[in-house]
């Protein structure tokens, strides 16, 4: 059965199962073929998290698994028998498409944030709808290529930001929609919380070997990074830390934190990027704590300048005071006429302070209706099947926006100001920060992902 096919016929079984009030569960368990066939790529940790999702909804058959330590993908098929019994098991996402791409339909990718590029890519060029745990990729121009790619392929994209699907999103866009939130002049974020690099110390070399996991395919972790000596510091988890495989703060909660007042307040790109504090700065992991300040050009009526200021650490908070006082993540805007605090993923803003807060306070709009569908993987998979017309967020929305947190980690890396051009997409202050737009250069053999777009 042809891929459109397919699809047209899932759409018909949902669309009946309204109808005639059969739960669409029922409907498509009694015909295999009518449900997208799905692989799960990061069995463990994050990636095993938004796989279980996806193989336990109603519009899915797990076919593959893949992990470079084959022990986790056993272990998910295990925990998810009854979904991923006939499921192939793979270490190299290469070998599984190569083998079984005519017979994936959409894959969740949950793997390092370094990996998440050649994966994506591959499997889009091959016409699969992927899910992409956040942040989107590793480096700046990945999220271009990412861009270009999903116009190009016309495949279905979606980052995991799950509160981007949730009544968070809609709440913001009714303010925006409905004027009371205009003239943001200022944006306070946080990530306060300890990080798994906090307690290593200052980092004067790359790790040294550790035992290996039995079985682990450690060249195609590494992927398109260097290629170093296995270490428990790169895995499991600890990757995040490194600058060659990670993001750091930024990568972990900045897709959580800043999704909507990026996406309703139209900022796109900075035109300057300030590191403002840098705590125990170090050549090979991130630091301990920064405050970063993102400069936005005006971009229209009721959207003046502004400035988003990032703080990380575990002491470096933002300013309190007008009714602000923030989690340990969270975010706090400053308009002309009021202010409000929010935290992150699905939590809802509120109104904290400003001359007109209980004026608009007693005024406040309903909700605004969805067109689609209000949890994030549910979205992801109506909208590979044709239900849903779209995923709310596509990598033309969470592209930008993770660039935003690509720029700023390179000014955490550098501790120094950056001058972005947003048209050209280079920064032109500085040679060294404009290299790391593109990250290190591609190993031999993995080169070739980034001529896909």
């Amino acid at each position: 059965m042809s891929r459109l096919n397919r699809r047209e016929l899932i759409k018909v079984t949902a669309a009946t199962s309204a109808v005639l009030a059969v739960s669409a569960q029922n409907v498509i368990a009694d015909d295999q073929n009518g449900r997208l066939r799905i692989a799960v790529i990061g069995c463990a940790n994050r990636g095993g998290a938004i796989g279980g999702e996806a193989v336990r909804h109603k519009l899915t058959r797990c076919v593959a698994l893949c992990d470079v330590v084959p022990s986790r993908a056993e272990g998910f098929k295990k925990k998810h028998q009854d979904q991923c019994s006939d499921a192939t098991i793979y270490d190299d996402f290469r070998k599984m498409f190569e083998s079984m791409g005519d017979q994936i339909d959409a894959c969740t990718i949950g793997t390092p944030d370094h990996s998440h590029f050649p994966i994506a890519m591959l499997a889009m060029s091959m016409g699969i709808h992927v899910y992409v745990e956040k942040p989107l990729a590793h480096t700046f121009e990945e999220c271009e290529l990412l861009m270009a790619a999903e116009k190009k392929y016309g495949v279905k994209c979606q980052m995991g930001n799950q509160g981007h699907s949730s009544g968070q999103r809609l709440q913001f866009q009714s303010w925006v929609d409905a004027g009371i939130i205009k003239n943001v002049r200022r944006v306070d974020a946080c990530m306060n919380n300890g990080r798994r690099w906090h307690p290593w110390g200052d980092i004067k070399a790359f790790p040294k070997a550790d035992k290996m996991p039995e079985g682990m395919n450690w060249d195609t972790w590494a992927g398109t990074a260097p290629l170093r000596d296995y270490s428990t510091k790169y895995d499991p988890g600890n990757w995040r830390g490194w600058y060659d495989y990670g993001n750091g703060a930024f990568g972990d909660w900045g897709p959580h934190t800043l999704d909507t007042t990026h996406r309703f307040l139209k900022l796109d790109l900075p035109h300057t990027v300030r590191a403002e504090k840098i705590e125990k700065p170090n050549d090979f992991i991130y630091p301990h704590g920064t405050t970063i300040a993102f400069d936005f050009a005006e971009r229209g009526p009721d959207m003046p300048a502004m400035t988003i200021n990032w703080y990380d650490g575990v002491r470096n908070r933002p300013p309190t005071g007008e009714g602000v006082k923030l989690a340990s993540c969270g975010k706090a805007i400053y308009s002309d006429d009021l202010t409000f605090v929010g935290g992150t993923h699905s939590a809802q803003l509120k109104i904290v302070g400003g001359e007109k807060q209980q004026e608009v306070t007693a005024n406040l709009p309903g909700p605004i209706e969805s067109k689609t569908s209000t949890s994030h993987m549910d979205n992801f998979l109506k909208a590979a099947a044709g239900i849903d017309p779209e995923c709310n967020s596509k990598f033309a929305v969470s592209g930008p926006l993770t660039q935003v947190f690509m720029l700023g980690c390179i000014a955490q890396r550098l501790g120094e100001t950056l001058e972005f051009d947003a048209k050209a997409k280079t920064i032109t202050n500085n040679s060294r920060a404009n290299e790391l737009l593109k990250g290190n250069t591609p190993r031999k053999g993995w080169d070739e992902f980034y001529r896909m777009a």
